[in-house]
């Protein structure tokens, strides 16, 4: 991940501008960290988890299931804007009539974080934490390689699913459940 000099501090709506000409990453503590994009694999496995999410939670009205790295303000002055693969916002934190024309300063329940080739493990472990840190509630965190899901939760701790397994919302989707196995498939 390239980052700028330290003392060229960027907000979170010079990031938003910079996106709308091609930049492609995160902004933490004000500094621009460039990401490549992850790959097919990566994008498929993203796409699965939203629409089993959006599945569930569109008919219910239950909130959105957000895809495709939205940003998310996670910190302010200095900005820090990350990109969750797909997050979920409940329509109690985020009315489903209200538009987000940028980033959004609502933090989301669930968030998933895909593993990626140019990600080790400790970079989604540390993503984990910092979102729990900033008031997500349950983190699945994806393996592709090991086909394995681990859930890291606020209060319960972490729980890996593997591919027997199925993976359920707990109490931030109640009700969601749906097979790992299928999730990992082309």
């Amino acid at each position: 991940m390239a980052t700028q000099s330290p003392t060229e501090l960027v907000t979170a709506d010079e990031l938003l501008e910079l996106s709308s000409k091609g930049f492609r990453g995160e902004l933490i503590r004000g500094v621009l960290c460039e990401a490549m994009p992850p790959g097919v694999d990566h994008a498929q496995i993203a796409a699965e988890f939203s629409r089993e999410l959006g599945n569930f939670v569109k008919p219910r009205r239950l909130g959105r299931v957000l895809a495709g790295d939205p940003g998310v303000n996670v910190e302010r002055d200095p900005d820090t804007v990350r990109a969750p693969d797909v997050a979920f916002i409940s329509a109690s934190r985020l009315p489903l009539d209200q538009r987000i024309p940028g980033y959004s300063d609502v933090m989301p329940e669930l968030v998933v974080e895909v593993n990626s080739t140019s990600d080790g493990r400790w970079t989604l472990y540390d993503k984990a934490q910092m979102w729990l840190r900033h008031g997500v509630r349950l983190v699945w965190l994806v393996y592709p390689e090991e086909r394995t899901v681990e859930a890291h939760h606020a209060e319960q701790g972490v729980t890996v699913c593997g591919d027997e397994d199925e993976l359920d919302g707990m109490d931030v989707l109640p009700g969601f459940t749906c097979a790992v196995s299928p999730l990992f498939e082309s």
